[in-house]
């Protein structure tokens, strides 16, 4: 069944035209993304499709009975909204239902009048005819796995990373069958996007998306589309049989090149000569020559490179001994009489020369923190870091911070160096530098607030670079670079000589350029694990089988030891108000933890205001959660 029907759609950019004349269509399941360099107009074509901005030409067709859920790289949400009422702003008779199903179940607990007692078994009558239990079920699910548990909270109250999640529930739980997603990995754990990625794999609705997530592309599409000079190419197949057909395909053209060339070479002797017959065939083949020599010339692309010149690194390069950063209780937990909360706990280690090492932990684990420390922008309760008298570190920040957006791009860059010294020894000017960087021509004199947010990170580890670190220290640089400048980096930072130290959510990033993780545990622990981001995860799914296989071996053992030869012993059963509270503290549990997890890189900020505070709201969290996790455990026992 066709779901998508797009017909010569045109769109102009800020100078020229982003594409044109572009058509495709998708049918039900199809699995699509489109690929691209940064400004080459993905998203603007993304927002198209889904009806957000209008097409220039051409027609986009949705079929009557699909509907269309899309996901934008910057949600747009109303801040007086609670969480759920922006997942639940939606027209499906489905959602809807259900909405008013979850809200008359909060009113249970205060009694109902009895209008509310009809209108409540005529929602359960709708429940039970649209089959619609399995459907909320499935969103109870995809909420939960999200992390999004206390759906009262405020828009306006939440992170970043927060807002893209209720954004992406949003879309998923929608009754739709076409989804348009555009960067839909950016800030989200690891871990999560592993599930997004086996959801959208597994799901019978059709989806399109933008996303430089290579590990996800390979598994989730079966088609990929490339924007490139206004035209949008199919590809048949995931991002490796892309990767394949392209090297192919730049064979061919290369070889029909040099073959034209050829030709034209035999053909402009011919012309030199001068032949005298000037009949029918010599025109028709000065036409010819003359069609060649005008043709779209092949060219490979001109791309960029990072490079500097190479910093030396003295013997002692970085030394951590015992570093410890808790962030204080305002509620000490009775059991224990502790009033502190472990965020790293006696972490030391001493770096080599080009050690290459990724940080892996959930969101809220302390990755920035620690990054933090080493740089000095925040203090270590415990400890000391000892930084070698060579090192110099280079740190690029997850949201880099530009003091003057009003600036050009030169201007930029030349703050910072009007010349820069090579590698080879060579020296560049600020500009000619900006080039081999990609940024030519008019670009360098747009000011930073036009660029996207591709190019505005791009500059900022250009300006980086400059300084010539030995030690580079970087906090998720992937999000918004295209796959193009990530293969760049990636080159880069496998050639490069010095330390290197990468907070990261992309997994093909992760295998490429680290070798070593620092694992930070629930506890505040760093533990050390030789290997790849995708091994480690592996490594994980093998220890949660085993863990899983050995409490099932447990619970069958001790229940035949349990009923020796007599009829099996019945397990005592949870009493009905039991089983409310059992359901009760599972959600208080995870909205606690998602909460504790928005707190930890605000306890890093350099607003002792801001930091104290989050700092009280995160010992009082983590105090109820002991007795939470605590009676839980006592409760599923019960079973």
């Amino acid at each position: 069944m066709n779901i998508l029907s797009i017909n010569g759609i045109s769109r102009m950019g800020r100078e020229a035209p982003l594409f044109s004349g572009v058509t495709f269509g998708m049918d039900e399941g199809d699995k699509a993304a489109i690929i691209g360099r940064n400004g080459s107009g993905k998203s603007t074509l993304l927002s198209v499709i889904a009806g957000v901005l209008p097409a220039d030409d051409g027609q986009v067709v949705v079929s009557r009975d699909a509907g269309v859920s899309f996901l934008p790289q910057n949600p747009v949400f109303d801040g007086n909204d609670s969480i759920r009422d922006h997942i639940f702003k939606s027209d499906s008779p489905k959602l809807r239902t259900i909405t008013e199903y979850e809200s008359l179940c909060g009113k249970m607990a205060e009694g109902f009048s009895a209008a509310e007692q009809a209108r409540f078994e005529e929602i359960s009558r709708k429940m039970d005819e649209g089959d619609l239990w399995n459907y909320e079920s499935h969103v109870r699910s995809i909420l939960s796995t999200l992390g999004l548990n206390d759906l009262g909270r405020k828009m306006s109250a939440l992170s970043g990373g927060m807002i893209k999640k209720v954004a992406l529930a949003q879309v998923l739980v929608e009754d739709t069958k076409l989804l348009l997603l555009d960067e839909p990995t950016n800030h989200l754990d690891i871990t999560t996007i592993r599930w997004l990625q086996e959801y959208l794999a597994s799901t019978k609705r059709t989806v399109l998306m933008v996303t430089h997530d290579r590990y996800f592309l390979d598994a989730v599409c079966s088609s990929i589309y490339e924007l490139s000079r206004m035209s949008l190419k199919l590809y048949e197949g995931n991002y490796s049989k892309y990767l394949e057909k392209k090297e192919i395909e730049a064979q061919i053209e290369e070889n029909t090149e040099r073959r034209i060339e050829s030709v034209l070479r035999f053909e402009r002797d011919w012309l030199m000569r001068g032949p005298c017959a000037r009949g029918t065939k010599a025109k028709a083949r000065i036409q010819r020559d003359e069609q060649l020599i005008n043709r779209e010339k092949f060219a490979k692309d001109k791309g960029f490179q990072f490079e500097v010149a190479g910093r030396r690194l003295g013997g002692k390069i970085l030394e951590l001994h015992g570093i410890g950063k808790d962030f204080p209780k305002s509620f000490p937990i009775p059991s224990s009489g502790e009033n502190r909360a472990p965020v790293l706990r006696d972490f030391s280690y001493t770096f080599s020369k080009g050690e290459k090492i990724g940080i892996f932990g959930g969101n809220g684990s302390g990755k920035s923190t620690l990054l933090n420390i080493i740089t000095g922008a925040v203090k270590a309760d415990e400890g000391t870091v000892v930084v070698g008298e060579n090192t110099v570190f280079g740190y690029y920040q997850q949201n880099p911070v530009f003091k003057d957006l009003s600036l050009t791009v030169l201007e930029y860059i030349e703050e910072a160096a009007d010349i820069v010294r090579m590698n080879d020894g060579k020296t560049l000017s600020a500009s000619l530098f900006l080039n081999r960087f990609g940024f030519e021509g008019k670009i360098q004199h747009s000011m930073l607030s036009t660029l996207s947010g591709g190019e505005r990170k791009r500059v900022f580890l250009v300006r980086l670079l400059i300084s010539n670190p030995n030690f580079l220290i970087l906090d998720e640089p992937t999000n918004d670079f295209d796959i193009f400048t990530m293969n760049i980096l990636e080159e880069f930072l496998l050639g490069y000589k010095g330390c290197l130290l990468v907070v990261s959510h992309d997994r093909y990033f992760m295998d490429k350029v680290a070798d070593t993780l620092f694992i930070l545990e629930d506890d505040g622990s760093v533990s050390g694990f030789v290997g790849k981001c995708s091994e480690y995860l592996d490594y994980l799914d093998e220890r949660k089988s085993a863990e899983t296989a050995e409490k099932k071996a447990e619970r069958k053992n001790s229940e035949s030891v349990s009923s020796g030869t007599s009829a099996p012993q019945q397990k005592k059963k949870r009493s009905f108000k039991e089983q409310k509270e059992f359901e009760s503290l599972e959600s208080e549990i995870e909205s606690l933890e998602s909460r504790k997890a928005e707190l930890e890189p605000l306890m890093s900020s350099a607003d002792y205001a801001v930091s104290k505070k989050a700092g009280d709201e995160y010992s009082a969290i983590a105090a109820r959660l002991d007795e939470a996790y605590a009676r839980w455990e006592e409760l599923a026992e019960l079973g």
